[in-house]
């Protein structure tokens, strides 16, 4: 097969040839879809925007693509006696508007007249930092030629032991207390993060400046991230992590525009906020008084193309519009405002779903942990939207995976996901889903759905968490609990829970206990264009039914390698599957629950002490989707 793209440099803009080759209409499929008009020139674009691992499937056409393409951000520097730097944001490199590290617009890429499909890969952002140690990198994020590389782990106090120095990466790390300096960004993808000149700690580079210098006691904030309109309205992305400031200080540095998190505060309360998922932001420096270095967030991947037409228009704005079988769909990948223009929208379908839970870990050789509850769902099969009203949407991001240097350890739960309605028994809220635990005989977290029970506990195991959801503003709930932990010989965790099905318990061989399977979105949602949710494979468990648009499945238990080696698949609709080594000390990517459909993190189990890139068992973020007659 021909190359897909040729990586030729062109011009903007669509003419009668593209490199002496005649233009044809592209028609591709993969990702989520949002087509709009540009109000500037009136060109009318389709956007697949890629949220996780997927694929771009070219069917016929020959065309230039825009792309825009972010990493994973980095995570704050850890906890130790003195105060860490920022994590750098994600590298950025767009072809729609000024690319990030101050560089200059880049190039379309040339869609060659051979079709063929193509992986794209969306970096996770940079695990959680629970030890003395420097923070994690963010992983890079490809589409074609397109590499963006991701965000450096921000620095820690050089007279703690660990690795001091703060990380290069798509931007730089921010320099930790005890004057140390920040680490450069990638060319024309990031800044450097700030340098620390005194006790508290300085902020990461973002895609669109530096991050600042720590001043006295008070900690610097991270640099500034890059709007771009790539998916049709204006989106900051990539900014980097705020640095840790001192107990002397007060408050706390704040994360740049472009979801970085927020570092330590003076009081530790808050403690440092992790970067935002889907825009490749820094997480917050940790340090003092014990507070972890906040997780980086994951990245993004768009494709945009010209389209003829748009098949009808819409009746409101927010979040991804498509057009599918007469019907208006918005699809809320992050947080946004639902606004209905003029007249009343009599009836809708909506579909909303919370974060899902984080997997729970062991750092034993005979033990096993649950799997991360999925995030509750909520169905409303006819919901009204008054005229002329705005209707804040808030996305719940996935619950932290198990982390930290040794023992058992139980993960947080997901995040709610809320449509609110101005008038309040119209709100309709799903839970986030229940952590998983680690191996300590102690039950799974409750939450939408719950998580999974720990191996160990007598007599009888851990039970698994209970499911919470329930209806909500009018629509039908949808949770179930966790699988039960087991006692010895194998202590095997439990699923977590799925909106489908409850998470199994952990039996004893051959396997450790899956996660329950989630639900299909509603009919009106699969448009057969767009990837949004899970096809039923992404952790390896059995959809009941054929068919892509899964979501909320809870993920798969951990157990020990010594007496069990395998593990808890992922349910149907992005749970993450389980994980047990007896020697890598890496988590695969595949342990964390897929990003916009609320799966669950998958339990782990690996050597202690843990490595640097072990954590990231974090569930995935929640979506809310809109349907309404064209």
């Amino acid at each position: 097969m021909a190359p897909l793209f040729t990586g030729l440099r062109l011009s903007f803009g669509r003419s009668a040839e593209v490199a002496g080759v005649p233009i044809s209409p592209i028609s591709a499929t993969g990702g989520v879809i949002s087509d709009y008009t540009d109000p500037g020139p009136g060109i009318k674009y389709r956007a697949h925007v890629f949220t996780s691992l997927g694929t771009f499937t070219v069917t016929s056409g020959n065309d230039n693509v825009d792309y825009l393409v972010v990493a994973g951000g980095g995570s704050g520097g850890g906890k130790n006696a003195g105060n860490s730097g920022g994590g750098g944001a994600g590298g950025l490199r767009s072809t729609v508007t000024a690319t990030g590290g101050g560089g200059t617009l880049e190039s379309a890429i040339l869609v060659s007249t051979s079709p063929g499909s193509y992986t794209v890969t969306v970096g996770a952002g940079g695990a959680t930092q629970s030890s003395d140690d420097r923070g994690n990198s963010g992983s890079d994020s490809v589409f074609s030629t397109i590499t963006s590389v991701g965000g450096g782990g921000g620095g820690k106090h050089p007279g703690t032991g660990g690795t001091p120095a703060a990380q290069i990466g798509g931007s730089g790390g921010g320099g930790g207390q005890n004057v140390q300096s920040g680490a450069a960004g990638t060319a024309n993808q990031g800044f450097a993060g700030g340098n620390s000149n005194s006790v508290s700690a300085a902020g990461g580079g973002g895609a669109g400046a530096v991050g600042a210098n720590d001043s006295g006691s008070n900690g610097g904030g991270g640099g500034n991230g890059v709007a771009v309109s790539i998916t049709g309205s204006s989106v900051t992305y990539a900014g980097g992590g705020g640095g840790s400031t001192h107990n002397s200080g007060s408050g706390a540095a704040t994360g740049g525009s472009g979801g970085g998190g927020n570092g330590k505060a003076a009081s530790n309360s808050p403690v440092a906020t992790a970067g935002t998922a889907n825009l490749g932001g820094g997480g917050g420096g940790g340090g003092e008084n014990a507070s972890n270095g906040a997780a980086g967030g994951s990245g993004i991947v768009v494709v945009r193309y010209q389209i003829a037409s748009l098949t009808a228009t819409a009746k409101a704005t927010g979040g991804l519009i498509s057009f599918f079988s007469g019907k208006t769909i918005h699809t809320f990948l992050s947080s946004g405002i639902f606004t209905v223009l003029g007249s009343s929208i009599p009836t809708a379908e909506v579909f909303v779903v919370a974060g899902g839970g984080g997997g729970g870990g062991v750092a034993y050789s005979d033990g096993g942990s649950g799997g991360g509850g999925a995030g509750g769902a909520v169905i409303h099969p006819g919901r009204p939207f008054s005229s002329s009203t705005a209707y804040p949407i808030s996305i719940g991001a996935g619950g932290i995976g198990a982390n930290g240097p040794s023992g058992q350890n139980s993960a947080l739960n997901g995040v709610d996901t809320v449509l609110t309605d101005p008038s309040a028994p119209g709100t309709i809220t799903a839970n986030g889903g229940g952590g998983g635990q680690g191996q300590d005989g102690n039950p799974g977290n409750p939450g939408g759905s719950g998580g999974g029970g720990g191996g160990g506990g007598s007599p009888g195991g851990a039970p698994g968490g209970s499911a919470t959801q329930v209806p909500s503003g009018g629509g039908t709930g949808y949770g179930n609990a966790g699988g039960d932990g087991q006692t010895g010989p194998t202590y095997d965790g439990g699923g977590g829970g799925g909106a489908g099905a409850a998470g199994s318990p952990g039996p004893s061989q051959p396997a450790s206990g899956p996660g329950g399977y989630g639900i299909q979105a509603p009919p009106s949602f699969r448009n057969p264009m767009s990837s949004v949710g899970d096809p039923g494979t992404y952790g390896g468990g059995s959809a009941p039914t054929p068919g892509e648009y899964w979501f909320a499945g809870g993920g798969g238990s951990g157990t020990s390698p010594v007496y069990n080696p395998s593990v808890g698949v992922g349910g149907a609709g992005g749970g993450g599957t389980g994980y047990g080594s007896a020697g890598n000390r890496d988590l695969p990517v595949s342990v964390q629950g897929k990003q916009s459909t609320g799966g669950g993190g998958g339990g782990f189990n690996i050597p202690s002490p843990y490595s640097i890139n072990s954590g990231n068992a974090n569930g995935g973020s929640g979506i809310v989707i809109i349907a309404y007659p064209s």
